[in-house]
Parts: C-alpha cells; structure tokens; sequence
C-alpha cells in the first residue's frame, strides 16, 4: 500500500519537535516503513507551515531544504504524485470549504493507487495515523 501524506502528516514526519512526530514514526515502522508520497499541495504546505509558524523559526529556504533531504531518505522510499486534477474530480461528500483540499486530496490519491494518511478523522476514505495504545 502506497500514502499519500496529508500536510499534516508530512510536517510532522519532517519536524522532530511536532506534538504528532513520534505518532507517525511509531506508525511507519509498524508498517515497516510502507512506500509514501508528496504532491504539489502537500509539498507547498510543508514549506508554508514551517516558514509562516513563529514556533517553527524555520525560513522558505530551509523548510525547502528539509523537505529536499527527507525526500532523499532512502527509508521510507518516497513517491512524487504528480496533480493532474481539476475541479470536476472534487469528491461530492466536499461541502465545505476546509474539505476542498481534503476531497482533492484524497481523490488525487486513490487515481494514483494510494489512500491518502492523515490525522484529520473527518475525511472519508483516508488512512488515520492512529494513536497507539499504551499496554
């Protein structure tokens, strides 16, 4: 199985000191570190989050940097997906405007044979990065 990480998702794999980092590195090394994959969105939302929020410190160069190097990992191997859709292909169950992105998203993922992991419980279909349970 191929994911396709959300924003969230990608920001918190890339950034140690994001609250959702050991949750998603505890997640890909159960999965045995499972092919992953960026698009256009998700690329470009790294780098806003990480240059636009003070608690990050982080610039538009180095965000793009860290990205860069993260993607260069050989694990886990990474994919780029490349966005060939329009607005026809917004899923219907989209009715609001914080779903466009999560619709476009998620439908981007399954037309290139990847479901789309995140930690935003309210988009269906997606894979949720779930918490793991204390024993």
């Amino acid at each position: 199985m191929k994911y396709l990480l959300d924003v969230n998702a990608l920001v918190a794999l890339g950034h140690i000191h994001h609250e959702f980092h050991e949750r998603i590195v505890a997640w890909l090394r159960a999965e045995k570190f499972p092919p992953l994959a960026t698009c256009a969105i998700t690329e470009l939302g790294f780098v806003r989050i990480l240059s636009q929020a003070a608690a990050y410190g982080f610039t538009v160069a180095q965000a793009r940097s860290l990205l860069l190097q993260l993607k260069k990992a050989s694990t886990p191997p990474f994919e780029f997906i490349g966005d060939d859709h329009d607005i026809s292909r917004l899923p219907h169950w989209a009715k609001s405007a914080v779903q466009t992105t999560d619709g476009h998203l998620a439908a981007l993922a399954a037309d290139h044979e990847a479901v789309l992991a995140t930690f935003d419980e309210k988009i269906p279909g997606a894979f949720l990065i779930a918490q793991r349970r204390s024993r």
